[in-house]
C-alpha cells in the first residue's frame, strides 16, 4: 500500500511541470508571463500500472532489480558446438584408432551419401547474387586463390611422396588430398584470423566447382604411375557428389520453399556437416587401423609437411604478388585446408582394393583443421599485439 501511494505521489508530480529550466526558475509573475506546462507521457496511465514500467526501465547496476540475464538462444549454442569442430574430428580419429567398433555402424556405403548431404548443405548456404558481386569486384583475387590451390598442393605433395618413401597407398591418398579443393572449414578459419571471409567462401566454391575438372586430372597426370587412376570414374563421382548436389542447394534457394527451408535450417546445417565428416573419418580410420599403428608415423610427417608448406607458401606467394596481409591470410588458409572428406570418398569409392589409400584423407582432416586453428589463433594475437602497440605509441 505505502508503494502505491508513493507511486502516486510520483505520478501527480510529474502530470503538470514546466517544459524548460528558464521557464521553471522565472522569476516573472505568472500574470505578466503564462508558464507552458507539458504533459506527463504516462497522463492516462493509472498509479498502480507505473509499477512494471519502473521496474523496466530501472537502471541495471548492482543495486537495481532487473531480472537475470537471459540464457543464450539455440543459435548460439549451435554456433558454439560447430566452431569445436577440430576437437570432434580429432576425437573421432583417436577413438576410432583405439577402439575400431565404436564406428562398425557407418558402413563404406553410407559414405558417398553423406558427403552429398554435406555438398547440399554447403549449396543451400550459398546465394549467387552475393557470388557475382564479389565476383565482380575482385576476379584476380578469386582466380590467384584458385591456381594456388591446384598449383602449390598439387607440386608439395608429388615432391613428399618422392621423399618421405611412403607405400604405394598412402602415397596415392597423400596426393588426392592434395588434389582436391579447399574445405568448407576454411571458411571458419578465415573468420577467426581475421581473413577476408567472403572471398574465402567464394574460392571454397570456386575450387569445389572446378574439382569437377582438376582432381581426375591431376591424380591422372600425378598418381597415374603409383596406382591405376580411373579418371572417367573420377569425374563422374565428382559430378554425383559434388555438382549435383550444389546445383541442386541453389536450385532450392530459388523457390520459396527453399528460401523458408533454409531459414529454418540454416542454423543446423553447419553442425550436420562437422558431424557427417567425423563419421567418414571415424569409420575410415577404424577400417584402416592395424595398418596406421604400423607406418603411422612417416605418414603423420609427410601430411604435417604438406599443409605446413601449403600455408606457409600460400601466404608468401600472396605476398610476393603484392597482395595485402588479410588476402595473404586467406590465400594461406584456403591452401593448407583441404576437402578431405571428398578425398576419403572418392579413395572409398575407386580404390576399395587399397583401403589404405582412405587412410591419409581421415587423418589430413583433422591435421589441417588444428593447424588452421592454431595459425589464427596466432594471427588473432598478433593483431591484438599490434593493436596494443599502436595505443602505447598514441599516448
Amino acid at each position: 500500500m505505502g508503494a502505491q501511494v508513493l507511486l502516486f505521489i510520483r505520478w501527480t508530480c510529474c502530470r503538470f511541470r514546466p517544459s524548460s529550466a528558464s521557464e521553471r526558475y522565472s522569476h516573472t509573475p505568472q500574470f505578466q508571463r503564462p508558464i507552458r506546462w507539458r504533459r506527463c507521457p504516462t497522463r492516462k496511465t493509472r498509479p498502480h500500472s507505473l509499477l512494471p514500467r519502473l521496474r523496466a526501465c530501472a537502471p541495471t547496476g548492482e543495486h537495481s532489480l532487473s531480472s537475470p540475464p537471459s540464457p543464450p538462444s539455440l543459435s548460439k549454442l549451435l554456433a558454439v558446438a560447430t566452431n569445436l569442430f577440430p576437437l570432434y574430428v580429432l576425437l573421432g580419429s583417436v577413438g576410432a584408432a583405439l577402439h575400431p567398433p565404436l564406428f562398425s555402424f557407418f558402413r563404406p556405403g553410407y559414405i558417398t551419401p553423406t558427403l552429398s548431404l554435406i555438398m547440399l548443405s554447403m549449396g543451400l548456404s550459398m546465394q549467387l547474387g552475393d557470388f557475382t558481386a564479389i565476383l565482380s569486384r575482385h576476379p584476380r583475387q578469386v582466380l590467384f586463390g584458385a591456381a594456388a590451390q591446384y598449383i602449390i598442393m598439387p607440386l608439395v605433395g608429388c615432391t613428399i611422396t618422392r621423399t618421405f618413401g611412403l607405400t604405394r597407398g598412402h602415397a596415392a591418398g597423400l596426393l588426392l588430398v592434395a588434389c582436391c579443393p579447399g574445405g568448407t572449414a576454411s571458411n571458419l578459419v578465415s573468420y577467426l584470423a581475421g581473413a577476408n571471409v567472403a572471398l574465402s567462401v567464394l574460392m571454397t566454391a570456386c575450387t569445389t566447382l572446378a574439382a569437377v575438372l582438376m582432381t581426375p586430372l591431376l591424380m591422372k597426370v600425378l598418381a597415374g604411375a603409383i596406382v591405376p587412376v580411373d579418371a572417367w570414374g573420377l569425374f563422374t563421382s565428382m559430378v554425383q557428389v559434388v555438382l549435383a548436389p550444389v546445383a541442386l542447394g541453389l536450385a532450392l534457394r530459388l523457390t520459396p520453399f527453399g528460401r523458408a527451408c533454409v531459414r529454418q535450417l540454416e542454423p543446423v546445417l553447419p553442425l550436420l556437416s562437422v558431424i557427417g565428416v567425423v563419421l567418414i573419418n571415424g569409420s575410415i580410420v577404424a577400417r584402416s587401423a592395424l595398418s596406421l599403428r604400423t607406418s603411422a608415423l612417416p605418414l603423420f610427417a609427410a601430411l604435417l609437411t604438406l599443409h605446413g608448406i601449403g600455408l606457409v607458401l600460400g601466404f608468401a606467394v600472396a605476398r610476393l604478388c603484392r597482395y595485402d596481409e588479410r588476402m595473404a591470410r586467406t590465400v594461406a588458409i584456403e591452401v593448407c585446408m583441404q576437402n578431405s572428406g571428398l578425398g576419403a570418398a572418392l579413395a572409398q569409392t575407386h580404390f576399395a582394393a587399397q583401403p589404405s589409400v582412405a587412410v591419409p584423407a581421415a587423418i589430413s582432416a583433422s591435421m589441417h583443421s588444428i593447424m588452421g586453428s592454431l595459425a589464427a589463433g596466432y594471427w588473432r594475437w598478433s593483431d591484438a599485439r599490434k593493436a596494443e602497440n599502436r595505443r602505447e605509441a598514441a599516448r
